[in-house]
């Protein structure tokens, strides 16, 4: 009799646990179909707002004029592997800054990496917290969008501008920045260069450091009490890189950093220096 008892104890506990696994593997089912059709969703938007983007948004190549200066470095401390000097020949790119301000007030300019996905508007919180869940009309999106640092000016480009975004699967806005860790990005110089236009004036820069890193915020500075403590922010930047970029950064440069997710505990990072400028 107790072992006939044992047993339907030990049945009961058994169909307990089975139940309980498949309770706890439908509710997982029912939170991914969930997760992928918020994603699905998200990203419908984004699509259709990047096509209203495109179709009223003209990047235009501009030739060199009077208007252009050429940031130039210190020549004993050139490399001289430093594509610097072909770099500064090629076009920079404008964009008409007003008709997305129609969109998105918040609009601060246009950045295209090359090599990657990355050519977008990108926008301006009063934090760094609203774009990461707002797209670029301003809705609620858990795609966000490619946003400035709250604390950067883009009429007065600070030592360190800085631009975030959602590394999104399908490698719309910053998706694609992963692409600067593969052998094939960085065996081609031509990629080495990010433009970026704002209603202020359009720029060239070029790329000295790119890695991944355990999440931090010590690259994120934009704000140094001298050229020296920049110059010191500088190096340990060009130290990470994974790839010698053959460039070198002095302490009166101003620079610019690209930053997204790689995965949920490291970011991928770049970062280039300013080395032509266009005023409009």
């Amino acid at each position: 009799m107790d072992d006939m008892l044992l047993k339907e104890d030990l049945n009961h506990i058994k169909n307990s646990i089975v139940l309980g696994i498949i309770i706890l593997l439908t509710i997982l089912l029912f939170y991914l179909c969930y997760q992928a059709g918020a994603w699905y969703l998200d990203q419908k938007s984004i699509n259709k707002q990047l096509d209203q983007i495109y179709d009223i948004v003209k990047i235009e190549e501009v030739s060199d004029d009077e208007k252009v200066e050429i940031v130039k470095p210190i020549k004993d401390k050139i490399d001289v592997n430093d594509p610097y000097w072909d770099y500064t020949k090629m076009s920079l790119i404008d964009v008409d800054i007003k008709d997305l301000k129609q969109i998105n007030e918040s609009t601060r300019g246009w950045i295209q990496v090359n090599g990657t996905n990355v050519n977008y508007p990108f926008v301006q919180g009063g934090d760094n917290s609203y774009y990461l869940n707002h797209s670029f009309n301003g809705s609620p999106n858990g795609g966000g969008w490619v946003f400035m640092d709250y604390r950067n000016n883009v009429g007065e480009l600070d030592r360190n501008t800085i631009l975030y975004a959602h590394a999104r699967r399908d490698k719309s806005l910053f998706g694609s920045l992963k692409n600067i860790l593969t052998s094939g990005w960085l065996q081609n110089r031509d990629n080495f260069i990010i433009k970026m236009s704002t209603e202020q004036e359009n720029t060239m820069w070029q790329v000295f450091s790119v890695y991944k890193i355990p999440t931090t915020n010590d690259y994120i500075r934009v704000n140094f009490s001298s050229d020296n403590e920049f110059l010191e922010f500088s190096k340990v930047l060009l130290e990470r890189s994974v790839h010698n970029f053959g460039t070198t950064v002095n302490g009166e440069d101003k620079i610019i950093t690209l930053s997204t997710c790689y995965g949920n505990t490291e970011k991928v990072v770049l970062h280039a220096k300013l080395i032509k400028v266009e005023k409009k």
